[in-house]
């Protein structure tokens, strides 16, 4: 069994702690956290060991893969830590708020030679899966362009419970915490962006970082796409979608969470093909949990001593993409990246 140890006792270890529970070849060993209360609940219900301390943690031999559930801005300091201690990482998104955080991340885990894997589960879900496959099959031909839309609401209440939430320095507004898996996905499907012209405000919530943000990008390959990311829609969640238009084919993967296709037409799949494949993903949308995903795929990685299906340098490109809105909404002007 690998051992799997989480640090950092929020609200997203829960998830985490569930995943590995569920997961093949998985040992929910231990939590870290400096605050008691937070790792008693983990301690109680899952019977695993407690460290007050990320040192005395990484000095068990026991631990073999470090979970970071921690605020964003903490992800880098830690993920060297553990990768010094000779752990592997699984680090939750974004992989760091900035670049020079992120090759420290992967440059500590490449000279310890330990795993490391960022958490953008949204890959693993059934319609995803189909549309990458359909992708590297060319099945679209020529791109033209491609949309990615999280119309989302995280009310006042929500940045309230944390006094990290909202800023800067320790999470980012609706791009780097809620829209980086949706722009994830587009990097993935699409190809690596090439430019850059955004715009950001901060309109209904009362924190430091954006609550909505627009832009549009043109990607290495020649097509064009447009971003749109909001925390401010009223009165809940109302969409999350990847739209992808070519020569050959038109598709929408949407609902709340970018689950469903909603509109497939593709030159030389019949009507019924297309209906077919609309009701296999409706009975299964999740498909196996991203998260456990993450885990399963961490643990094979290891046996297999090959890298994680999602890796450093993914996480990497999602948050390259981020910075690089950021900077050209700050700057008021169109941005190369690299």
């Amino acid at each position: 069994m690998t051992r799997f140890a989480i640090v950092g006792c929020g609200h997203i270890a829960k998830k985490h702690a569930e995943a590995i529970t569920k997961s093949s070849g998985a040992e929910f060993y231990a939590v870290c956290d400096t605050v008691q209360e937070k790792m008693d609940p983990f301690i109680e219900e899952y019977g695993v060991e407690g460290f007050s301390s990320l040192d005395a943690l990484l000095q068990d031999p026991n631990v073999d893969v470090v979970n970071i559930c921690t605020p964003s801005g903490f992800h880098a300091n830690i993920a060297v830590q553990v990768a010094q201690a000779k752990k592997h990482v699984v680090v939750e998104k974004p992989i760091a708020l900035t670049l020079e955080d992120t090759d420290r991340i992967i440059n500590a885990c490449k000279e310890n030679g330990v795993k490391l894997a960022v958490v953008h589960p949204n890959r693993f879900r059934p319609a995803m899966i189909k549309l990458k496959e359909l992708m590297k099959e060319g099945r679209f031909g020529k791109l033209s362009h491609a949309n990615s839309t999280v119309r989302w609401n995280r009310n006042q209440e929500y940045y309230a419970q944390a006094p990290w939430r909202g800023t800067k320095s320790l999470d980012g507004g609706v791009l780097m915490n809620q829209a980086i898996h949706n722009l994830d996905l587009l990097v993935w499907l699409m190809g690596d962006v090439e430019e850059v012209f955004s715009m950001d405000a901060t309109r209904l919530r009362n924190i430091e970082a954006e609550d909505v943000s627009t832009g549009v990008v043109r990607f290495k390959n020649g097509a064009l796409g447009v971003v749109e990311a909001a925390v401010t829609i009223y009165p809940k969640n109302y969409e999350e979608s990847i739209s992808i238009f070519g020569e050959k084919g038109t598709v929408k993967i949407g609902g709340q969470n970018a689950n469903f296709i909603e509109h497939l037409v593709m030159e030389g799949m019949s009507e019924e093909e297309v209906e077919a494949l609309k009701e296999e993903i409706k009975k299964d949308p999740f498909g196996t949990p991203g998260h456990q995903g993450i885990i399963e795929d961490m643990v094979q990685a290891i046996k297999e001593d090959r890298e994680p299906i999602v890796t450093g340098e993914d996480g990497k490109r999602a948050l390259q993409l981020v910075v690089s809105l950021y900077e050209s909404a700050e700057a008021n002007k169109p941005v190369v990246l690299g």
